[in-house]
């Protein structure tokens, strides 16, 4: 079978491998037989419920059995699906709701009192799937939806330049972004990353990450085209790295895939030296710089997996790879490594002309996993596409990732830094200008200066230095508060400070490099 669109996937898996799990997630789990029925029980519902082609359907769930099909659900019934973080400040979510004009949610009863939170006036739900309590909008339980009988069900017909996905991250104006996946962006994505770890049906493939991170598509995308089975990671088991050790071992697990702060914990808890994970045979993890003292550990306790530094941003789904069992040869840097298949980059410097090998300058990509642009922001998606004419005066267009890098001897790339003021942190995307645009929203609080440093244990913090307007009074924790209000958890500053002056450039701007030294000096 040919495979032109996402939801092509389960079709494809549930004819050759029926009762291969699909999903496990605890104790519950799903076949693709069962799975490829499901979700087109969801599908069904929605169109009956109104849904469109090309709808935009929220998903809020926290890490279950539920997720994988709520995605293909939607993706059948010929919607776009939009990951909701759970965790996000209720302001956000309705923010996001409203931007993406999503009329119906999909949720379990775990949610029913942020659910509940969330509805007020303001906000025009139709309805939402996986509650049983009454809500002022129309529920529609699971029970209900696996009830559902297929006989006069009609797939909707999708084509792979359809809308599949948006993922939002932060905007450095203080308004998230949202990311726009195709079918065709996605199952390229799929094909190649299953192609490059050569996962077959018999891998059991960790999804540490939850839906609105964007490496979870490896666990829900790649996994299934493969015909492998995906265990999702409970949200309490990411928070205690000795039980998600013994569940690494206990799930026999093959691919390991996570930001490298999941595998340092896992790594200082101890619990390695007492599991076996004979059956790892791939780790994979990206979204920040690896600390190579813990990496160097970590190759000795696993000598029979290789290890992947994974390259990617979010609106280029992955782009390179660096393969490897052993970090003998590297000095102070891991590199992104190669483009991989469907790929091709530039390194450009700031007036869009290419660089000299050897030589820094910014990273773009043209790819077939490259996204359709930003939901409803014409003039940031331009921004962000460089273009050029090819000798058939056709246009080509490359996503400007913002990343510096360079072209070394052996003609992999290395990240150097960025040319903004974007950050990552524990895996996220963090706008540095976001956390300062949301601290100037406070009545109290004349500037704000939001920076990185670097602590004594090489990890990074997240520091907001305050100055007040005069005469105002408030507290640290009042601010804290405030930021808790209008950001996700992971952009809250980890310190804040309240200055009586900062420091300053001859222009009189905040001169964030002395506030950096003075900040280290304390």
């Amino acid at each position: 079978m040919e495979l032109f669109t996402l939801t092509d996937i389960i079709k494809n898996s549930a004819d050759f491998y029926p009762n291969n799990e699909a999903f496990k997630c605890e104790d519950t789990s799903v076949s693709y037989k069962e799975l490829d029925v499901k979700t087109s029980q969801l599908a069904k519902c929605l169109i009956d419920s109104g849904v469109k082609k090309g709808d935009r359907i929220g998903i809020y769930l926290n890490r279950c059995i539920e997720t994988a099909i709520a995605i293909y659900g939607i993706l059948k019934a010929g919607a776009a699906y939009v990951p909701l973080d759970f965790s996000a400040p209720h302001q956000r979510t309705r923010f996001l709701i409203h931007n993406c004009s999503i009329a119906f949610l999909v949720t379990s009863n775990k949610q029913k009192r942020k659910i509940a939170s969330l509805l007020d006036g303001s906000l025009s739900l139709k309805g939402i799937i996986g509650l049983t309590h009454d809500m002022p909008v129309k529920t529609i339980s699971w029970d209900i939806v696996f009830n559902i009988n297929l006989k006069n069900y009609q797939a909707t017909k999708i084509i792979e330049d359809d809308l599949a996905y948006v993922m939002f991250t932060s905007g450095s104006t203080g308004t998230p972004k949202g990311i726009m996946h195709t079918h065709r962006s996605g199952l390229n994505y799929a094909k190649l990353s299953a192609d490059l770890y050569r996962i077959n049906p018999n891998d059991r493939i960790a999804n540490h990450a939850p839906i609105n991170f964007d490496i979870s598509t490896f666990g829900y995308f790649s996994a299934p085209l493969a015909g492998a089975s995906t265990v999702i990671i409970t949200d309490a088991h990411t928070k205690f790295p000795v039980s998600l050790a013994k569940l690494m071992e206990k799930e026999k697990l093959t691919i390991w895939y996570s930001v490298p702060l999941a595998l340092v914990q896992i790594l200082l808890s101890g619990a390695l030296d007492k599991i076996n994970l004979n059956s790892l045979r791939w780790v994979l993890f990206g979204g920040e710089v690896f600390g190579l003292k813990y990496l160097e550990e970590l190759i000795k306790k696993w000598p029979n997996a290789m290890f992947s530094n994974v390259y990617g941003p979010a609106e280029v789904n992955q782009c390179t790879y660096f393969n490897f069992n052993s970090i003998s040869n590297v000095n102070s840097h891991l590199p992104i490594g190669k483009v991989w298949g469907n790929t091709e980059f530039k390194i450009l410097d700031n007036d869009d002309k290419e660089v000299v090998k050897g030589e820094k300058g910014i990273l773009v990509i043209r790819s077939g996993t490259m996204m359709q642009g930003y939901f409803n922001n014409e003039s940031l998606t331009h921004q962000s596409f460089y273009k050029e004419q090819n000798t058939a005066n056709l246009e080509l267009k490359y996503y400007r990732t913002g990343d510096v890098v360079y072209e070394n001897e052996d003609n992999d790339l290395v990240f150097a830094g960025r040319n903004d003021r974007q950050v990552k942190i524990r895996g996220f995307r963090i706008e540095l200008d976001e956390i300062e645009s949301i601290l100037l929203k406070h009545p109290s609080v004349k500037e704000a200066s939001v920076l990185v440093v670097e602590r004594e244990d090489n990890n990074s913090m997240v520091y907001a230095a305050i100055l007040l307007f005069p005469e105002t009074i408030t507290s640290i924790t009042e601010l804290m508060a405030f930021c808790k209000l209008h950001l996700p958890v992971y952009a809250v500053p980890d310190q804040i400070q309240i200055f009586e002056s900062l420091p300053r450039t001859s222009s009189e701007k905040i001169d964030r490099n002395a506030l950096i030294k003075l900040i280290t000096k304390q």
